[in-house]
Formats: C-alpha cells, sequence, structure tokens
C-alpha cells in the first residue's frame, strides 16, 4: 500500500446479492450494504483512475435490472449505479491529461453495471470506483456533482430519440409521455433545443407545473382522482387544431401508448423509449422472454401511415460507437449555453438507498433522484 493510499478511509457499497422475481422483492430482500475497502493500487491498471464517488444518478434501469428485467442482465453479486461523477484519487502511470481532484464523469457505457467489458462491478452507489480512462468526461462548472451524475443517460437517450431516430426539425410538435421522469423531462429540453413545440403529458398536475418551467408549451394531466388513465385525445388534437402531432415520445407503454396513437398526425414517428407504466413485461430474475409485452395495433399503425420506432440509446452505442461522439459534444454545449439542465429533486444517503430506489420505481419524483455516496 502507498503511502496516498493509506490516507484513503474505509467506504462502503452497495450490493445487489441476487436478481428477484420483482424489482421491488429485489430491493427488499436482496440488497445490502457492506464495507468497500478502497481499491488495490498495485492491482490496477496503466490506464486506469481511482475515483471518490460524489453523486450517482438512481435510474429506472438501475431498478428494473435488479430483478434481471433489463436488456443487460448483471451477474450478482454486483453493485448498481449507471451514472456517477466524482475526483480523481489515483491515476495510472499512462494516465495522461489528468490531475488527481479532477472533477468528472464516468461515461457509463465504458464502466459501471451497463458496460459489457471489465468494469461492469464498478457501479456508482459505492465510495470508491475504478474507470478506464477513456470513460472520464470533465464534469461542467456549471454542474453539481448530482446533477453531472445524471446529465448523461437522460439527454443522451432524449437526443438518440429525438434527433437520431426521430429526425426532429424546428416547428414540428412532439408529445412526450410521462414529461416529469427523468427521460421524459429531458426529452422536453431536447425538444425545445431543437425548436420543437412541446406538449407533455403526465399524472400528477403538481409535476407538470416544473416541466412547463422547463420549458414545455402545454401540459397535459392523463390520470383521473381514482388514479385510471383519464382520455387526453382532444385535449392534444385541440392544442394541435385537431391535426394531431408529428412525434410522439413514449417511454410510458401500456395503456397511454394505446391512447398516444389517436393523437397523431397522418405519417408522424412514433418513437419508443421505454415502457414506465408497465415494468413486468419481462420474466424475472433474469430469466428471457417477455411474457406480458405490449401490444400496439397494427390497424391504427397502418390507417395512420405511422413510423414506429425503436430507439434503444445505449444497445445502439454499443453497435455503434460512433453515434457517441456527436450527441455528447451537442449535450455538453447546449449545458454550456444553458438551453438545457438535469432537474435534481431529491438525493438519498447511502443508508437509504433501499428508499430511493423504491422512490423512483414509484414516480415520487420530479425529474432526477441521486445517490450521494
Amino acid at each position: 500500500m502507498t503511502e496516498q493510499q493509506a490516507k484513503w478511509p474505509e467506504g462502503r457499497r452497495v450490493v445487489v446479492e441476487a436478481l428477484g422475481e420483482t424489482p421491488l422483492e429485489a430491493i427488499d430482500q436482496n440488497l445490502k450494504i457492506e464495507v468497500q475497502a478502497p481499491p488495490r493500487i498495485e492491482e490496477r491498471g496503466p490506464r486506469e483512475v481511482v475515483l471518490r464517488v460524489r453523486a450517482s444518478g438512481i435510474n429506472w434501469v438501475d431498478v428494473i435490472m435488479t430483478s434481471g428485467q433489463y436488456q443487460h442482465v448483471p451477474a450478482p453479486p454486483y453493485t448498481p449505479g449507471l451514472e456517477m461523477a466524482g475526483e480523481i484519487l489515483w491515476c495510472g502511470s499512462e494516465v495522461e491529461g489528468w490531475e488527481l481532484g479532477d472533477a468528472v464523469i464516468v461515461d457509463g457505457i465504458l464502466a459501471g453495471p451497463r458496460s459489457l467489458g471489465d468494469y461492469r462491478r464498478w457501479g456508482g452507489f459505492a465510495t470508491y470506483a475504478v474507470a478506464p480512462v477513456e470513460a472520464l468526461i470533465p464534469k461542467p462548472k456549471a454542474l453539481s456533482f448530482d446533477a453531472a451524475a445524471t446529465v448523461l443517460g437522460a439527454f443522451e437517450t432524449a437526443y438518440h430519440v429525438l434527433v437520431v431516430r426521430g429526425q426532429v426539425q424546428a416547428g414540428e410538435t412532439v408529445l412526450v409521455l410521462g414529461a416529469s421522469g427523468t427521460t421524459g423531462m429531458a426529452a422536453v429540453q431536447v425538444a425545445k433545443a431543437l425548436g420543437a413545440r412541446v406538449i407533455a403529458t403526465g399524472r400528477r398536475a403538481d409535476k407538470l407545473e416544473r416541466v412547463k418551467e422547463l420549458g414545455a408549451d402545454h401540459v397535459v394531466v392523463t390520470a383521473q382522482e381514482d388514479g385510471s388513465m383519464r382520455r387526453f385525445r382532444d385535449d392534444v388534437k385541440a392544442l394541435t387544431g385537431g391535426r394531431g402531432v408529428e412525434v410522439v415520445h413514449d417511454g410510458v407503454g401500456g395503456e397511454h401508448s394505446l391512447e398516444a396513437l389517436r393523437c397523431v398526425d397522418f405519417g408522424a414517428r412514433y418513437l419508443v423509449v421505454g415502457w414506465a407504466a408497465t415494468p413486468l413485461v419481462a420474466r424475472g430474475k433474469g430469466k428471457r422472454g417477455a411474457p406480458n409485452a405490449n401490444v400496439l395495433p397494427t390497424n391504427l399503425i397502418m390507417m395512420k401511415g405511422l413510423d414506429v420506432r425503436g430507439c434503444p440509446a445505449v444497445i445502439s452505442a454499443h453497435r455503434d460507437p460512433s453515434l457517441v461522439p456527436t450527441r455528447r459534444r451537442q449535450i455538453m454545449e447546449w449545458v454550456e449555453a444553458g438551453k438545457i439542465a438535469p432537474h435534481v429533486s431529491a438525493h438519498y444517503d447511502l443508508d437509504d438507498v433501499a428508499d430511493g430506489m423504491r422512490a423512483k420505481f414509484e414516480s415520487r419524483h420530479v425529474g432526477m433522484v441521486t445517490l450521494r455516496p
């Protein structure tokens, strides 16, 4: 142990010991907090860095991963935390351009539980993490550690959906379902940065007020007092002069998708990015198959001449890494220009990680939620 490492205190980390049948089962039964020894420098590679994690996003994917109901199934025991921001504690001998103490964001495609290589076990729900130098991104000065730990996943997804797949043009109208959530709120901001008009939907009026403050032109409540879905076709049609929208950003799924299909103009692009309203479409415990898969009506798709496009931002990036630099450069330019900014409405300490993950699963908060290890 070096003199430098000897000064590092003992840390802690969150561990998912086994996959659950459902996320809530996994959180209640298989989640624990354990002591984390500082990473051993003598075991690190020349192009690696050791990080002190300051904040990690609590994402929807972090939650459904605990039951293996995400396309990337982690091998337990593992530490959650797809996204993280922190400070460099140590640099390998071949690391150039970085100094100890530099504030960084870690690319969750290259390190953490959603990555595919040797760094999958270094999740952000921990005091310490290890990442390859290629995964480091300078933290924008305009962003806190909390905001920085949530900017990539949400806004890179929104960019991929609306720009790469949706080809949204200035002046078009975009309907964003579930706009008060992490991805939905990012989609509202990206659509506005592109010059589009945005109609944002959500289940609660108070949450939608914040969405409107962040740029949505119109908001539409989609829940009735008893919690059931409220039909919103007429609202959207009225806001578009009876024509309907050119683009739908759908991260919700289920009956909301069916209703949204009635809100579109002929030839609209229908962009599917998630199914938050129906999280248990796949088998639990990492088993393959989707016995509860969402179903879209082919008659509406045909008669309206729709383009239905799947928009998996991370799978696409793994298959074609050339997609990443362009979208990341644009996102950081928008951040610096003040056109987009993560809205972090809640943070949790490590001891409260289970409550934070349940809160995300239950959509208690507006926008982004973070863990502070």
